[in-house]
């Protein structure tokens, strides 16, 4: 029979439990003995709803309190000596929260490890640090307990285990003079104990992850699978090499040579490879089908799917087996938990637990027949009709905006230099500018003034009011810490993606359409069904009235066009180029609107504009092109006197510099502080023509910098960046910090912006 399963489950839980529980721990709410009850009973929650909904295997290790690619580096006591562990002993729950956030119950604060995006996800993983010396000690038994207590409660388990290869890939050297994959014979060797005890439980099969398999690989790293997959010792178990995100063909016919019982393909990110490798695939083994999208929310095309999943079974009879594309920590939960939605809409949509019954039903249509599902079949079908032929999803005036874009609408009018000096004139500004990227904190007030409006509890001149008040708050601080330029805080947006989205046509938005981004941050993805416009400005009143408070310059923050849609569930039917140029279109209006409200500094962040990159560099041009387009039609609309400034951050910008200038903003802010400036390498190298930003202090930690630590990373950075071209702001913004962290922060990054000022006006 053809087997049917996923390749994960979201952790978070159908109403954010899991950040809830993480939250009150770290506060001092609850216990450890209660956050690890919550993070069970999330465990078994989603282990229920995987066989209640009939899948043949259950997939357990996919939970974490934090991030999974961290819960490895713990498992193999791969912990850097500053958060002091001891070698060989167990790695306990405060010692992984200290990694991840710096910040730990009964931990001393420390510097938390790297953070970057998984891939071309909006998911973050914690980045491995690896010594020379590494030695890969088992540290916890965190997969074994749980398969045990999944095989307690009587399920049929399929473990998943990121391979030791792609993790190995995903983390970096603490010493330049060494090559991680040095490292791989002791780390082969710590997996093969993990191996065997998966073997005296009695496991079948074994999920092993090797995303990398998507990537273009070095020759080494290619002879480097050939090797571990040779001492990797399975014995017993029957390992589904997994790969995701992207087309594996070009590393096929390595992936031929090693020896695993079965191979998984992603044909949502990549459907064209799905003949190559069922040609190529040798039906004695198992092919297992990624068909129900784990990244998106629109229902699949059942009927279509049959047909596909009917061709491949004439060859591999039950070596068939049905999945998601990659794990379901991407999507949505519940849509159940929709209550408001435009049900014509809502019937397009599907989440995760609707994700399993369309696996499920496919596995039932192909070992019963067509005629078993029929009922379901004609009501998916309907659903898919319906959005293709819906009036909601085509707006004509939209259509014809674009077709009358000028040729140069992307264009400022004079170059940088010449702009440079106009925006010196106008703004003053000083030696190591100050400022920050945006937010400020999203207190608990703040988000309750929102919900209530919202809620209709309170009417607009109430919340407008208060809103009033928070901004001029956060203007008044900003002063009294003595910033340059400073911004009205953000208080009256939910989220940088979903605010934007609300003030545009061809969004709808979910009450609980959570997903997680890291640790306990979830996001809200905003779903795009159709053509994009602005109807009304959106910041102008804002920005606007934080500007009348202050004599001081305020930025205008705007989300630019590739992260709206990165971090948006998009639309399937047309390009993400054309669904992108939409949006920068009606963000060209917002852009020219505030400089009419005399808004001089616009920033317009574009944090996913590495993220979004394709994963293979052959397809790497293509998106280019068209991000830079979209970013510069957004930008180029203003006067040679207005600065344009860009954020961006948790990227690798070697490979992409000569496009990040193209962008050319005026200023650009960078995530510099947990890589230990790595990034700043490639704009030295590049000699990046404008001006930077690099963040000097960690955002994402409830540390507080000392002003000591800010000057000396405010003098590594001057090693590589001239000091008339740097600003001086924190690594990203503010809204998940209380004010007591920021205002002592501010403070620090301030008074050591002034001390250099007098060190380096005298030079």
């Amino acid at each position: 029979m053809t087997k049917t399963h996923i390749l994960g489950f979201p952790r978070i839980g159908a109403h954010r439990e899991l950040k809830k529980a993480l939250e009150a721990y770290w506060k001092g709410g609850i216990s450890q003995d209660e956050l690890l009850e919550a993070g069970k009973k999330i465990r078994q929650t989603n282990w229920e709803i995987q066989a209640n909904a009939g899948l043949d295997f259950i997939t357990v290790g996919d939970f974490s309190f934090y991030d999974h690619i961290l819960d490895i580096s713990t498992s193999l006591g791969v912990v850097p000596k500053r958060y002091e562990h001891i070698k060989g002993n167990s790695v306990d729950l405060n010692t992984i929260f200290s990694m991840a956030r710096g910040q730990a119950p009964r931990k001393e604060d420390t510097q938390a490890l790297a953070m970057t995006k998984w891939f071309n996800t909006n998911y973050h993983y914690m980045v491995p640090e690896f010594d020379r010396e590494e030695q890969f000690i088992l540290s916890n038994n965190k997969l074994l307990d749980e398969v045990k207590e999944a095989q307690e409660l009587g399920y049929t388990v399929k473990p998943v285990l990121v391979s030791p290869l792609t993790y190995l890939w995903l983390g970096k050297e603490n010493d330049e003079s060494f090559n991680k994959l040095e490292l791989l014979p002791r780390l082969i060797k710590a997996y093969n104990k993990i191996l065997h005890k998966l073997v005296e439980l009695n496991i079948s099969y074994l999920q092993i992850d090797e995303p990398i398999l998507a990537l273009e690989l070095p020759p080494e790293w290619e002879e480097a699978f050939l090797k571990a997959y040779t001492q990797l010792n399975f014995a017993s178990l029957k390992p589904i090499l997994t790969t995701y995100f992207d087309d594996i063909t070009d590393n096929l016919a390595l992936i031929k040579h090693l020896p695993v019982t079965g191979l998984h393909i992603d044909i949502c990110s990549a459907p064209k490879q799905l003949v190559k490798v069922a040609n190529e695939w040798p039906k004695d083994k198992i092919l297992s089908v990624g068909i129900i999208n784990g990244r998106n929310v629109w229902k699949n095309d059942l009927s279509k799917s049959l047909y596909t999943l009917t061709q491949l079974k004439d060859k591999f009879a039950d070596n068939l087996w049905i999945a998601s594309s990659c794990s379901l920590l991407h999507s949505p939960v519940d849509l159940e938990n929709e209550t408001k939605l435009d049900p014509v809409i809502k019937n397009w949509l599907s989440f995760a637990i609707q994700k399993i019954s369309e696996i499920a039903l496919l596995g039932k249509g192909i070992n019963l027949g067509e005629k078993i599902i029929q009922q379901e079949l004609l009501a998916n079908q309907k659903a898919i009709e319906s959005r293709q032929v819906s009036e909601l999803i085509h707006n004509p005036k939209v259509q014809e905006k674009i077709k009358t874009i000028s040729g140069d609408i992307d264009q400022r009018t004079s170059n940088f230099q010449q702009r440079i000096n106009k925006q010196a004139s106008k703004l003053k500004l000083p030696l190591f500018p100050t400022t920050t990227i945006g937010s400020f904190p999203q207190t608990s007030s703040i988000r309750k003034i929102r919900q209530d409006f919202k809620a209709g509890r309170i009417d607009y001149l109430e919340y407008e009011r208060t809103i009033k008040k928070e901004i001029g708050q956060a203007i008044h601080i900003q002063e009294q810490l003595g910033l340059d330029v400073l911004v009205h805080g953000e208080a009256e947006r939910n989220d940088m993606v979903e605010y934007f989205s609300e003030s545009l046509n061809g969004f709808v938005f979910t009450q609980n359409g959570w997903v997680q981004s890291y640790g306990s941050r979830c996001v809200k993805p905003p779903i795009i069904y159709g053509d994009i416009s602005r109807s009304k400005p959106i910041t102008v009143e804002w920005t606007a009235y934080a500007q009348s408070l202050t004599s001081k310059k305020v930025k205008g923050m705007l989300t630019g066009p590739v992260t709206i849609l990165a971090w948006s569930f998009v639309r399937d039917d047309q390009a993400y180029k054309d669904t992108a140029l939409q949006i920068a279109l009606a963000l060209r209006d917002e852009v020219k609107d505030l400089e009419n409200k005399g808004i001089n500094i616009i920033q317009i962040d574009e944090p996913a504009f590495r993220e979004a990159l394709p994963l293979k560099q052959k397809d790497w041009q293509q998106y280019l092109n068209w991000a830079v387009y979209a970013f510069k039609v957004t930008s180029s609309g203003v006067e040679d006197s207005t600065q344009i400034h860009t954020h961006m951050c948790y990227s690798s910008f070697n490979d992409i510099i000569e496009a990040i200038a193209k962008l050319d903003a005026d200023v650009i802010t960078i995530e510099t502080s947990r890589g230990n400036l790595e990034l700043l390498k490639a704009f030295k190298g590049f000699n990046y023509p404008n001006q930077i930003g690099p963040g000097v202090y960690d955002i994402h930690s409830p540390r507080i910098p000392k002003q000591e630590e800010i000057i000396d990373q405010i003098e590594q950075i001057l090693k590589y960046i001239p000091k008339e071209k740097l600003w001086i702001n924190p690594d990203c913004g503010l809204k998940t910090r209380n004010w007591q962290e920021v205002e002592a922060a501010l403070y620090n990054m301030q008074t050591a912006a002034q001390k250099l000022r007098g060190k380096y006006l005298t030079r």
